[in-house]
């Protein structure tokens, strides 16, 4: 059954391997990084493919084995987390004139979504980009599933007021510091 397991990791690590590039782009902010992250997942996959179980979402396992090893990257490294993210007309690749104004649109998705704090970005990362249940991205994030979805609530809260008109927003900021007493 080990050897089974392991050929059902083998073979199912390459279709996830831009998913995984991606998520580990998402959490660095770094090419380099997020292929360091994609290697080291790969090897411990295999390592451990005798945990995977096969009635279960290869993916999801994987991205979970990826947050790991960027946790325990940052815990040693703490100075990793200071290094910023990627800007986002870096991280799309503008496909020509036809689809420019849709990768306009992405671009300021793209950057509207990389300004949530990172607990919120991760999240909806994983539930609207790659497409996880709540309960998989609980799994993957280690956190409850009520947190999933509050941290959803509160980026889509967040996006919103983003799309409001600028002016609105300063109104708006000036009636609540008024109420705050500032």
């Amino acid at each position: 059954m080990v050897d089974a397991d392991h050929k059902d990791v083998k073979s199912g690590l390459a279709a996830h391997l831009v998913r995984l590039w991606r998520y580990g782009l998402l959490l660095s902010g770094n090419r380099d990084t997020a292929e360091e992250l994609v290697q080291a997942t790969c090897l411990r996959a295999l390592e451990k493919s005798h945990q995977f179980k096969p009635d279960t979402r290869l993916d999801c396992w994987l991205f979970a084995i990826l947050a790991s090893i960027w946790k325990n990257e940052l815990r040693a490294q703490r100075i990793r987390r200071g290094e910023g993210f990627v800007e986002a007309e870096q991280a799309l690749v503008f496909d020509g004139g036809r689809q420019v104004e849709t990768n306009i649109l992405a671009r300021q998705v793209l950057e509207e979504v990389m300004s949530l704090p990172e607990a919120q970005r991760d999240t909806v990362f994983l539930v609207y980009v790659e497409g996880l249940t709540y309960r998989e991205a609980a799994a993957v994030l280690e956190v409850p599933i009520g947190t999933v979805m509050s941290r959803l609530a509160a980026a889509r809260a967040t996006l919103g007021r983003l799309r409001e008109d600028p002016a609105e927003r300063r109104s708006e900021a000036r009636v609540r510091a008024h109420d705050n007493g500032d």
